[in-house]
């Protein structure tokens, strides 16, 4: 396979693993650049316990990196860590600099300094939007970014504010930018890599697979309830800051009848726990006090398995 995302990226496959937050760690993001793709490190990788500042999370993730580069001398990404002040992307930055980092995953901002940091570093960017449309696109494209995530309503986590599906969006941004275009939501087996490429994407961004890989460090309890489930038992809700769904946990239907009785966002924010929710339920198994938000492609999901497996399934027509 030889086009603009693995020339970029200097990888074998279009292929990038979604940082997952916390559900990444080294073990994963080294097999799936192994395997030839981009094993990217979530901005709290492969922590067993949440931290207590920014700061202890960026010397976390210093220590990910370098257990990364001990188990590959593959290419690897890892996410900005910033804030909503803006004030902390650059020690982030600084330190992907120091550690020898390829290619950095910025979510949703966009700032000219960011950008040409990383330019002048020779750091490849990735740009991902929470919710992307033609004009962020075309500002992160004429910022410097490399190569764009076109993210569809499909996805796992926090999903889009307009509901736009995967294979909708793609040629959309595809079709508004001259860089490369990764295609993201709901790519589950090698049937969505062909039908992204069809539209124009030059590569996949896949991150519920992800989740059932034997590496990744989500509780053993999750990646089962993924692997039994298909996208109809998905319950869909509206929080802060846009939708969340979830596969059925002791709390989600609660959150699902609280939407249905038209509860104000930041209510139904508090009562799933915020972002602790997932942190309960997916990394600690604890169904009780969170979510399980995957993305629609479960359907197509049916087994557990390395990696490196996922990797040859998603990329066999380039194999």
């Amino acid at each position: 396979m030889n086009n603009r995302v693995t020339n970029i990226l200097n990888i074998r496959y279009p292929l990038i693993q979604a940082p997952l937050y916390f559900l990444t760690n080294a073990e994963l993001v080294a097999a799936v650049s192994n395997a030839g793709g981009l094993g990217t490190l979530g901005p709290h990788a492969g922590q067993e316990s949440q931290p207590g500042s920014r700061f202890v999370a960026l010397d976390r993730m210093r220590k990910e990196i370098r257990k990364v580069k001990k188990l590959t001398n593959k290419p690897f990404a890892a996410t900005l860590i910033n804030g909503p002040d803006m004030s902390f992307w650059r020690p982030t930055a600084e330190m992907l600099v120091e550690e020898g980092v390829e290619v950095v995953l910025i979510n949703e901002v966009l700032d000219a300094e960011i950008f040409e940091f990383f330019k002048s570093h020779g750091i490849k960017t990735l740009y991902r939007a929470l919710t992307p449309t033609i004009a962020n696109s075309k500002e992160a494209e004429k910022l410097g970014a490399d190569i764009i995530v076109a993210t569809g309503f499909d996805e796992g986590g926090t999903v889009p504010s307009r509901v736009i599906g995967t294979f909708s969006i793609v040629p959309m941004i595809v079709d508004s930018v001259n860089v490369p275009v990764i295609a993201a939501g709901g790519i589950g087996d090698v049937r969505g890599v062909r039908a992204a490429m069809a539209l124009g994407a030059e590569g996949v961004y896949a991150g519920t697979l992800f989740l059932t890989a034997l590496e990744n460090p989500a509780a053993e309890k999750v990646k089962r309830l993924i692997v039994d489930s298909t996208a109809e038992d998905l319950l869909l809700f509206r929080t802060l800051p846009a939708y969340y769904r979830s596969l059925p946990t002791d709390l989600s239907p609660k959150l699902a009848e609280l939407d249905a009785q038209n509860t104000d966002r930041e209510t139904m924010f508090k009562a799933m726990n915020g972002y602790h929710s997932l942190w309960q339920a997916m990394r600690l198994g604890n169904f009780d006090r969170g979510v399980v938000s995957t993305g629609t492609g479960i359907s197509v999901i049916k087994s557990i398995r390395p990696a490196a497996e996922i990797v040859s399934d998603l990329m066999q027509d380039f194999l």
